[in-house]
C-alpha cells in the first residue's frame, strides 16, 4: 500500500513540477535575469571574444562549482529541480494523509493544496517574502530555521480547523499562526538594495501566484493518481 501511495505522489508531484517549470520559465526567470543585471552592477561576465585575456575574474568563475548557463541548460535545471520539489512536496502531504487518516481524493485534492500553499509559501512569504538576486538578507540558518518552524506551526493550525471545533481548539490554532510572526523572522542587517523595489514586489506578487497553481497542481493530481493507484490506502 505505501509503494503504491509513494508512487502516486511521485507521479503526481512530478507532473505540477514539469507544469511549474513552465511557468517559472515565461513569469519568473525574465525577472531574475535582469536583477542579476542589478546584482552585478551591468557588467557582463563575458570576456574577450579571441579568449586571449585571462584576468582574475575569469579564474574566479572557473574555480566556482559548475552552473547551468542562460537558456536551455537553465530552464532545464529548473524544471528538473521542480520536479524534483513536486515529488518532494507531494509525498509528504500523502505521508500527513496516511498519519492523519484524512484522505487526499479527487474531490478534496485541490484543498489540500491549498492548505499546502498557505502553510508553505503564503504564510513564511509574511515575514520573509520570495527574493531575488542582489537582494539583502538575514542569517541563511536562522532564516531556514524560521521558515521550516512557520510551515510546521502553520499546518499544525490547519489541522487543528480541519479536524476540531471545540473554541480551544481554534484559540490553539491562532495561537500556531501567530506564533512565528510574533517571533519575527531574521531581519537583514542593511534594507539597502540595488534592485528596483518595483522589480521586487513584482516578483514576489509573481512567486506567490505561481506557487498557488504549484500547489493546486499537486493535490489535484495527488487526488487523481490515489484514486488510482492507491484505491485502498485508506481502506481499514
Amino acid at each position: 500500500m505505501i509503494g503504491r501511495v509513494l508512487l502516486a505522489a511521485l507521479l503526481a508531484g512530478i507532473a505540477a513540477g514539469l507544469i511549474m517549470g513552465i511557468i517559472l520559465h515565461v513569469r519568473l526567470t525574465p525577472l531574475i535575469l535582469e536583477a542579476e543585471t542589478y546584482e552585478t552592477g551591468g557588467h557582463s561576465h563575458d570576456h574577450a571574444a579571441d579568449g586571449t585575456t585571462a584576468t582574475t575574474e575569469e579564474h574566479t568563475h572557473e574555480a566556482e562549482a559548475w552552473a547551468p548557463a542562460d537558456g536551455w541548460q537553465r530552464t532545464l535545471a529548473t524544471t528538473a529541480t521542480q520536479a524534483m520539489a513536486g515529488a518532494a512536496f507531494a509525498a509528504i502531504l500523502a505521508g500527513i494523509s496516511l498519519l492523519t487518516g484524512l484522505p487526499i481524493t479527487r474531490e478534496n485534492g485541490v484543498i489540500w493544496g491549498l492548505c499546502g500553499f498557505l502553510a508553505a509559501t503564503v504564510a513564511p512569504a509574511a515575514g520573509l517574502p520570495p527574493e531575488l538576486p542582489g537582494m539583502p538578507a538575514g542569517d541563511l540558518l536562522a532564516r531556514q530555521v524560521w521558515w521550516v518552524g512557520t510551515i510546521i506551526a502553520t499546518g499544525a493550525a490547519l489541522y487543528l480547523i480541519a479536524t476540531r471545533r471545540e473554541t480551544w481548539a481554534l484559540a490553539l490554532a491562532i495561537f500556531f499562526i501567530g506564533l512565528p510572526h510574533i517571533i519575527g523572522a531574521p531581519a537583514p542587517v542593511t534594507h539597502v538594495s540595488a534592485v528596483p523595489p518595483n522589480l521586487a514586489a513584482t516578483f514576489a506578487a509573481n512567486a506567490i501566484a505561481a506557487n498557488a497553481i504549484f500547489w493546486s497542481l499537486i493535490g489535484i493530481f495527488l487526488g487523481l493518481a490515489l484514486n488510482r493507484y492507491a484505491k485502498d490506502a485508506y481502506a481499514t
